[in-house]
C-alpha cells in the first residue's frame, strides 16, 4: 500500500511537471480524480521494476547498520547459523534491507543447511542480477539487487527442484514482511 501510495505521488507530480511548458512556463492543471490517477497507474505498469537507485557511501551509511554497510555495499557476508532469517518458516515476502524491492517469497525458502537463507528462485524475475565472483580464489555468481545494486549473496547449481537453485542469501540484506 505504502508504494503504491508513493507511486501515485510520483505519477501525479510528473504529470504536472510534464504539463509545464517551458517556452511559456505555462502550467496546466492536473486532473486529480480517483478514475485519472487509476488509469495512469495501469498505464505505467504498477509492478514493474522501480527506477535505480543511486547513492553515495555516504547517504548509504546513514540508511544502513555497519553490518548492513559491509554486507550490502562492501560485499561482505555473515556468519553462517548468526543471521536473523537462517531459520525463519514465516510467511512473507523478503525485501532489500536497503530499498524495499521485493526479493524473495517465503514459498521458495527451503532449508539448505548452509546456515544462512535459502531460496529457489527470486519472486520476481528482474529483482537480482547475477554478476560472476571470482575472488577468495573461487568461481561463484553473485546475486545483487537490481534496484540498488546491493550485494545479497550468490547463487549455486545444487538447489531443489523446480529450479535446482540455491540462492544464499545475508540475512542482514534482507528484511521480512510478514503476511
Amino acid at each position: 500500500m505504502k508504494i503504491r501510495k508513493t507511486l501515485l505521488t510520483i505519477i501525479v507530480l510528473a504529470a504536472g511537471f510534464m504539463a509545464c511548458r517551458s517556452d511559456k512556463l505555462e502550467v496546466k492543471s492536473v486532473k486529480n480524480d480517483a478514475s485519472a490517477v487509476q488509469a495512469a497507474v495501469a498505464k505505467t505498469g504498477e509492478g514493474k521494476m522501480p527506477d535505480k537507485i543511486v547513492k553515495s557511501d555516504e547517504e548509504w551509511r546513514k540508511i544502513l547498520t555497519p553490518e548492513q554497510f559491509y554486507i550490502m555495499r562492501e560485499k561482505g557476508t555473515e556468519r553462517p547459523f548468526t543471521g536473523a532469517y537462517w531459520s525463519t518458516n514465516t510467511p512473507g515476502v523478503y525485501i532489500c534491507a536497503a530499498c524495499g524491492q521485493e526479493l524473495f517469497g517465503s514459498d521458495s525458502k527451503f532449508d539448505s543447511g548452509c546456515g544462512w537463507p535459502s531460496f529457489y528462485q527470486p519472486i520476481q524475475g528482474q529483482s537480482v542480477q547475477e554478476h560472476p565472483d571470482n575472488s577468495h580464489g573461487m568461481q561463484r555468481t553473485e546475486i545483487v539487487c537490481r534496484r540498488c545494486g546491493a550485494h545479497l549473496g550468490h547463487v549455486f547449481n545444487d538447489g531443489p527442484q523446480p529450479t535446482g537453485l540455491r540462492y544464499c542469501i545475508n540475512s542482514a540484506s534482507l528484511k521480512l514482511a510478514a503476511r
